[in-house]
Formats: structure tokens, sequence, C-alpha cells
């Protein structure tokens, strides 16, 4: 089944279409936290998704580099430097409507700064964003990658999230 199949189409709320976020990094430490790839997919299905090449290889933590790195490159295309990341999500962020208010949605607080540093500042005007953690069923997130697999690459996770949120 693709993911599509899964996936809820348009938004959930007349007043609002949430935009999910996921990332990769390279530590959780402040001083070792780099963007690998970043990923945002909407309730209607629009997604974007980008792969840093300039990330500092010697900055992965271990997990990073037997999970989140033998998965990179899947994604044909979306492999550039940082700078361009910036550019081409600005671009798409600021290509979305604006009705309903786009809402970006991430479960942790570290995509949302991953985020706003590489935006080098706050999301474009118009945009708002909220932590959804507790709103993501557990369940439905585990259905979601028994069936499609890929967790731990931004732009399946970011899928997984649209699925299971509540």
């Amino acid at each position: 089944m693709p993911h599509g199949a899964l996936l809820r189409r348009g938004p959930r709320s007349p007043w609002r279409t949430r935009y999910f976020i996921d990332t990769e990094f390279t530590d959780f430490k402040a001083d070792a936290c780099q963007l690998i790839s970043i990923a945002i997919v909407s309730e209607n299905g629009d997604e974007f998704y980008a792969e840093c090449t300039d990330f500092d290889l010697s900055l992965c933590n271990s997990f990073v580099c037997e999970t989140v790195l033998p998965q990179l490159g899947q994604i044909s295309g979306r492999s550039m430097p940082t700078s361009n990341v910036r550019d081409e999500l600005v671009a798409w962020l600021c290509a979305v409507p604006l009705k309903p208010r786009p809402v970006l949605s991430y479960d942790s607080d570290c995509d949302y700064q991953l985020v706003t540093h590489l935006l080098r500042g706050s999301l474009p005007q118009g945009w708002r964003h909220e932590n959804v953690y507790l709103k993501i069923n557990s369940e439905r997130l585990i259905q979601y990658v028994t069936e499609h697999g890929g967790e731990h690459h931004a732009l399946f996770d970011a899928r997984a999230n649209a699925y299971a949120f509540i």
C-alpha cells in the first residue's frame, strides 16, 4: 500500500492545515548538533525533503552512523549543501497558502530548533507552530512503521507522524 493510502488527504480543520516536520541530525549534544536531513509532510499530501551534504561526519554519534546515515540518498536529487536546503525550504514555506493557516507540527522541540536555526530565525509570517508529541497515537505510529518501514529517516518519520496524529 502506498504511503498516501494511509494518510488522510486534506486539512482536518477549515481554519488550519498541519505540516508535520521531522529532522535527522548528528547528535543531541548542543555543540555537536548539525542538521542532516529535513522533511515536511502536509495533511493534503504536499511534501518537502532535503539532505545536507556538508554536515560534519565526525560529529555523528554511533546511532546516527549505524541507523541514519545508511538511509541517506534514497530520494534522488534531494542531497545538497545546507545553504541550498535553506533556500529551497524558504521558497517551499513561502509558497504555502496562508489560508487555512499553516501550522508546523513537530513531536520534538529539537526539530523546531533545527528548522529555525536553518532558517536563521522564525518561520515565515503567517505560520504557527505546535509541539504535537502528546497528540501522536503510538498504535497508529507503529502501524505505519510496520507497513512502510523507514524509521529514523526524516521523510518516512514525518509521514508516520502525519498518519498517527489524532
